[in-house]
């Protein structure tokens, strides 16, 4: 995952920042509680496509 595109990408929910986890391919969200998928480097920013995480992924 490109940094620079990153820094841009916001949750498609929440409007605020995410997290690229490189183990799993995703980025996350840690207010919406939502992590979206990376398929093939491209970041899919959907809601229906988001999986929720845990409190423990939460690290509550």
């Amino acid at each position: 995952m490109d940094t620079r595109l990153l820094e841009l990408l916001v949750c498609p929910v929440t409007k605020g920042p995410l997290e690229y986890n490189r183990e799993k391919r995703e980025l996350t969200s840690r207010s919406a509680r939502l992590a979206y998928p990376v398929r093939d480097g491209i970041p899919i920013l959907l809601e229906s496509e988001a999986r929720t995480l845990t409190d423990e992924e939460l690290g509550l």
